[in-house]
């Protein structure tokens, strides 16, 4: 069809976007760690990345629902190139040994701004989920969901090796430079494309155009049981606060820069084995039920994979853990997609997203400093060691690998727990009632009929048609009276 051929032209470019912001996030990483040595930097680099995403995603979101996908795609490239242009300005005129002084604000600003432009490139995701939703039928939702897991997968790989290798070998700089040259031909390419099916859809129900806290908050709680999937998908990123501020190092530990690139950049081949068998398979019936199973197998991994200072383990287990993630996502982008309207999806999205992420900068702010002051003095102390030696063994980095085997226990009971609520079986119930009205079928040769834009968001043909219309003019709806959420919508 010719709208997922445009949506393949768009995941490209999203790819090629969310390759060279990660190449520099990655390079700017692995730089902070080995010129300062210092395991706090780098946890409050990781802590405020995902803390900007938490306190953007609902603009981000609120954004995405009120102008064409197009648009706030190509919004997005031109404040990260922006942003990334500024960091190198300030590289070519601050000493390396000033803008590397913990104590200086320059730093700190330098991190901020490259932080900054990483964040804005989240608003075009939102977006690219919900050109799902308009360029591809229902029936596959997961496998183009599939699909964009192993782009990001792609990313993962390329930017880790090369993010490595560019700080080995030509420096902050020369790496910043990349980045802005790859951003200005993504930009390029962005502005060749054409949606046809890009439209503004009309939420009568909607009467604000900036952050919409409120209509995020109301558009989350009219799905039975949806709040508790965000719940439930903050699970990951529990743990995933703990890889954040401490997975580098204990890389770092383990191998010189250079070669923890490498490592990581095969281990994330995962990602992409992840989301290729995701886009062939699909999640199954139930999601959700594929989501939790997910969680608990990760925290068994993160666990289990630093048990031993072996490098080895360690790899093998990032693979695994990286080829498990596209499932994860995939399963609450699939289940948003069908029981939420399009008017309403990019605020979903944005308020899931800076749900989630606040859960990472928690457990990053809080092990990043106990790590560096408290966890990995005692564990290299002579008592420390003979404490932990019959558990996790021998070697500098067992006060990381601690931390991971408890964060890895809690995810595997909270998983274990979600799966004995009511809200689990609540969001089960909506998914599989949302069926019928989201995808048609022939039963006399089983092919499927691709809805329209408007009746896969679950949108009447009036609405469809103020859509049309308000895109025609360029314009956003902005009437419509508050709706309260029915009761006991959770």
């Amino acid at each position: 069809m010719a709208s997922e051929r445009i949506f393949l032209h768009v995941l490209a470019n999203t790819a090629l976007a969310n390759i060279t912001t990660a190449f520099v996030w990655f390079a700017l990483t692995f730089w902070v760690y080995i010129e300062t040595e210092s395991v706090l930097a780098t946890g409050m680099i990781g802590g405020a990345y995902m803390l900007f995403i938490a306190f953007g995603s609902i603009l981000f979101g609120s954004i995405v629902d009120h102008h064409r996908k197009l648009r706030v795609m190509l919004l997005s490239g031109t404040i990260t190139l922006i942003a990334f242009a500024i960091a190198g300005v300030m590289y070519l005129l601050l000493p390396e040994p000033v803008l590397l002084e913990l104590t200086s604000p320059w730093l700190w600003l330098f991190m901020a701004i490259i932080l900054a432009g990483s964040v804005v490139e989240h608003m075009r995701n939102i977006a690219l989920s919900t050109t799902v939703t308009i360029l591809v039928p229902d029936e596959r939702h997961a496998n183009a969901n599939g699909l964009v897991g192993t782009v990001q997968g792609l990313a993962m790989i390329v930017t880790s090796v090369f993010s490595g290798l560019a700080i080995g070998f030509l420096g902050m700089g020369w790496t910043i430079a990349i980045g802005i040259g790859l951003l200005a031909i993504s930009l390029a390419h962005l502005m060749t494309l054409r949606i046809p099916e890009d439209v503004v859809a009309v939420d009568p129900d909607d009467t604000a155009t900036g952050i919409d806290l409120r209509g995020s908050i109301r558009a989350v709680l009219a799905i039975s049981g949806l709040f508790a999937l965000i719940i439930f998908s903050t699970f990951n990123n529990f743990i995933g606060g703990v890889y954040m501020a401490l997975m580098d190092p204990y890389g770092l530990e383990l191998f010189n820069v250079q070669t923890w690139g490498i490592i990581f950049g095969v281990a994330s081949t995962g990602f992409i084995v992840g989301g290729l068998v995701i886009a062939k398979f699909g999640l199954g019936k139930r999601p959700i039920r594929t989501l939790l199973i997910v969680v608990a197998i990760m925290g068994v991994l993160g666990a289990i994979f630093t048990i031993r200072e072996w490098w080895w383990l360690y790899a093998i287990g990032t693979w695994a853990y990286m080829a498990l993630i596209p499932a994860a996502e995939a399963a609450e982008q699939t289940i948003i997609q069908r029981v939420v309207p399009l008017a309403r999806q990019g605020r979903v999205f944005g308020f899931a997203m800076a749900f989630e992420s606040a859960a990472a900068p928690i457990t990053a702010f809080l092990i990043a400093p106990l790590a560096e002051f408290f966890i990995l003095p005692w564990a290299r102390s002579s008592e420390g060691a003979a404490t932990l030696e019959p558990l996790l063994g021998t070697g500098e980095a067992r006060g990381i690998a601690l931390v991971f085997l408890g964060a890895g226990i809690v995810m595997v009971i909270a998983a274990g727990l979600a799966f004995l609520t009511r809200s689990y079986r609540l969001i089960s119930r909506s998914y599989e009632a949302s069926a019928p009205a989201q995808t048609t079928t022939d039963g006399a040769d089983g092919e499927s009929t691709p809805t329209t834009a408007a009746t896969r968001s679950g949108m009447t043909d009036a609405h469809g048609a103020a859509a049309r219309d308000q895109s025609s003019m360029g314009s956003v709806s902005e009437g419509g009276s508050e709706a309260t959420p029915p009761a006991g919508s959770r």
